[in-house]
């Protein structure tokens, strides 16, 4: 297996000048230039030949040849065309990598480790651009693809609004999705000048360890996120108006107050102080009141 060799600067911007290329900005595309970096990503991810890698926005393979270095099986999939042909270049000599051009917001991720990995637990590894961090993450958790890890590059502030807890200004839905599906945890910190073209802000390397269970139990997943949501949406309002003014929930005011009432935390409680076995809670005692079932509190 020959050694990386695009983590070296010069070696970027050769095989960009050889193609010509020129960087989109509609797909946020900021090249890793640090090889500092990129072992750490490797060593978080906890890569080893057994591993099957599903890696999204490959750019010009620079993590790639990293990952293919390391694992037994690395499928890249990247949404760029005019970056396939570079991708065919820059890992000719890797014989275990697949590059795959299409959306991965639109592709069919289970059927992928299906028929690669025998619908084994893979591990998910991205330098993402940031306008779309979240969809990306949110479908990962929510397609219930047997995922191990995902070690991603995120903005700083994204990667800090994962792993924060309640009464801080930068929790919200996000966190609670996150951590309702996984252990978050922050790698390292990486300035603007490990990429290029340099981004305006620092990003951050989170590893998100897929939880087996999730932590809390919920009659309606579906509900809890919704509740969640509309809890956020107006963060300056109490939790009641926010449950009872949301368009996609369509409680009945008496419900959203009893159930409230149930949940012990006062009238005026805000979203933002709850925790997510709060949240489960609450969203279990509106569920049954909406099914006619029994209180049971569990």
């Amino acid at each position: 297996m020959p050694i990386p060799t695009l983590g070296n600067p010069q070696n970027t911007i050769e095989i960009l000048k050889k193609y010509n290329f020129s960087f989109q900005k509609k797909f946020g595309q900021n090249f890793l230039i640090d090889t500092h970096v990129l072992d750490k990503i490797i060593a978080a991810a906890d890569i080893t030949k057994d591993d099957y890698v599903l890696e999204i926005g490959p750019g010009i393979g620079t993590m790639t040849q990293y990952l293919a270095a390391a694992a037994g099986k690395v499928t890249a999939v990247e949404i760029d065309k005019a970056l396939i042909p570079i991708l065919a270049d820059t890992l000719k000599d890797y014989d275990n990598v697949n590059i795959v051009n299409q959306d991965i917001l639109k592709m069919d991720i289970q059927k992928l480790v299906d028929e690669e990995n025998g619908g084994k637990p893979v591990k998910v590894v991205a330098n993402l651009p940031y306008y779309i961090t979240t969809p990306i993450i949110m479908g990962l958790f929510e397609s219930h693809v047997p995922i191990e890890s995902i070690t991603v590059m995120v903005q700083k502030e994204v990667a800090d609004r994962m792993q924060v807890g309640p009464g801080t200004k930068d929790y919200g839905a996000l966190s609670l999705a996150v951590q309702y599906y996984a252990q978050p945890y922050i790698v390292a910190n990486v300035p603007p000048n490990c990429f290029m073209p340099r981004p305006k802000v620092g990003s951050a390397v989170i590893r998100l360890t897929v939880h087996r269970e999730p932590p809390v139990r919920v009659e309606d997943e579906k509900l809890m996120f919704r509740m969640i949501r509309a809890s956020f949406n107006q963060r300056r309002k109490t939790l009641a108006n926010g449950l009872k003014n949301s368009a996609e929930l369509d409680l009945p005011r008496e419900i959203v107050e009893e159930s409230i009432e149930e949940l012990g935390k006062g009238p005026g409680v805000r979203g933002e102080t709850l925790t997510l076995e709060d949240f489960a809670l609450l969203s279990n005692i509106i569920y049954r009141k909406i099914n006619g079932q029994p209180d049971n509190h569990e």
